[in-house]
């Protein structure tokens, strides 16, 4: 077991730790030009360093192999996994790789988590139905989740401070979660994930709004690469709850990913195409100031972290429920901000006809 006074402290160290680091690096970074330049598609307007998701990486596993009695066979895997996934990121930041060679990356990562690691996806256990064997669909599967939630990550990288607290919140609400389990294999996973946070947290006054430093793609593919594999330690059991929990969790960067999807497949573009209609976009087209978009967007990802928090302590009918207003809730503010057009809006349609009817039925007043 551990001492979980320890465990505090270690995160206390980490988060002085990724300040000194993210301090250092922002100044290295300006000499060495590891800077981002403004451009069409981006928020910012002068070259600003890049790439602290280096301070992040480096503090965080400082304090994993230094300081905390993680087990090597555990925690080398993930290290190699996410050092593979850090240098597509640098690469990225510096060379501009194509959508391909970047997935690529993402799944070398992945496949060295999967065989080294024994993270992946085997069974699912689903009410009525029973248990179903993913068999040779594990591979594919445990690959297709890892990527996604890397990728969710790195799509809302657009504004200062958003993915990075976004990151932190949905951690934390996952380290809290693995708790509940109450097993060493959990406990050990959520002190990891408290760790991570730790070492972002350090970070994080860096680069909120007005941002000194940015986390590149090397920041974002490397955070969301670990939620993604977190998301999965300790699942290779599945319940269709512990499933949707991270789903809800990274409530925000996946919805911007599935209707960023949507919207640019009933546009015909490519979905690897860049656009400026991402949540924040659209929130910032609607009169938010800069800081006010990410604090919107901090406030959303509070409650998609409460509503995965409930799933823990409701009952099947009560997840059915819950899951219904979740999916309505976000439609209604996917339609509301016009995150796939601001011509495509049934649910806000359809209420709008009812409205009338209902007006239309009423007896007028004498």
């Amino acid at each position: 077991m551990y001492d979980m006074f320890l465990v505090f402290l270690v995160c206390i160290a980490t988060t002085v730790l990724s300040f000194i680091l993210t301090y250092v690096y922002k100044i290295v970074a300006v000499k060495l030009n590891f800077v981002d330049v403004p451009e069409a598609r981006r928020v910012h307007s002068k070259v600003m360093p890049t790439m602290g998701g280096i301070a992040v990486f480096i503090a965080y596993y400082l304090s994993l192999f230094v300081l905390l009695p993680i087990p090597d066979e555990q925690l080398l895997p993930v290290f190699i996994g996410s050092l593979v996934v850090l240098l597509t990121g640098i690469i990225d930041d510096r060379k501009n790789l194509t959508p391909i060679l970047k997935v690529l990356g993402i799944l070398v990562g992945a496949l060295l988590v999967y065989f080294y690691g024994d993270i992946s996806l085997e069974t699912m256990t689903l009410p009525i139905v029973g248990t179903l064997e993913f068999g040779s669909w594990s591979l594919p599967f445990t690959l297709l989740w890892i990527l996604g939630f890397t990728n969710a990550v790195n799509l809302i990288d657009g504004l200062d401070g958003l993915a990075s607290g976004v990151s932190m919140i949905a951690l934390t609400t996952m380290g809290v979660i693995g708790f509940i389990f109450l097993t060493i294999q959990e406990v050990s996973v959520s002190i990891m994930i408290f760790v991570l946070v730790a070492a972002i947290a350090g970070f994080w006054p860096f680069n909120f709004q007005p941002a000194s430093v940015f986390l590149g793609d090397t920041g974002a593919l490397f955070i969301g690469f670990m939620i993604g594999i977190f998301s999965l330690q300790g699942l290779k059991n599945a319940t269709l709850i512990s499933l949707v929990l991270p789903v809800v969790i990274l409530g925000i960067p996946v919805t911007d990913t599935l209707f960023a999807m949507i919207r640019r497949k009933m546009n015909r573009q490519s979905i690897s195409v860049a656009d400026k209609n991402h949540i924040h976009h659209r929130l910032m087209s609607l009169g938010l100031s800069h800081r006010q978009t990410v604090m919107a967007i901090y406030l959303v990802s509070l409650i998609f972290s409460i509503i995965a928090l409930l799933y823990n302590f409701s009952t099947l009918w009560g997840s059915i429920l819950l899951t219904i207003f979740v999916l309505i809730g976000v439609e209604l503010f996917v339609e509301i901000i016009g995150l796939v057009g601001s011509d495509r809006r049934p649910l806000l349609k359809a209420l709008r006809q009812f409205g009338n009817q209902l007006n239309k039925k009423k007896p007028d007043d004498k």
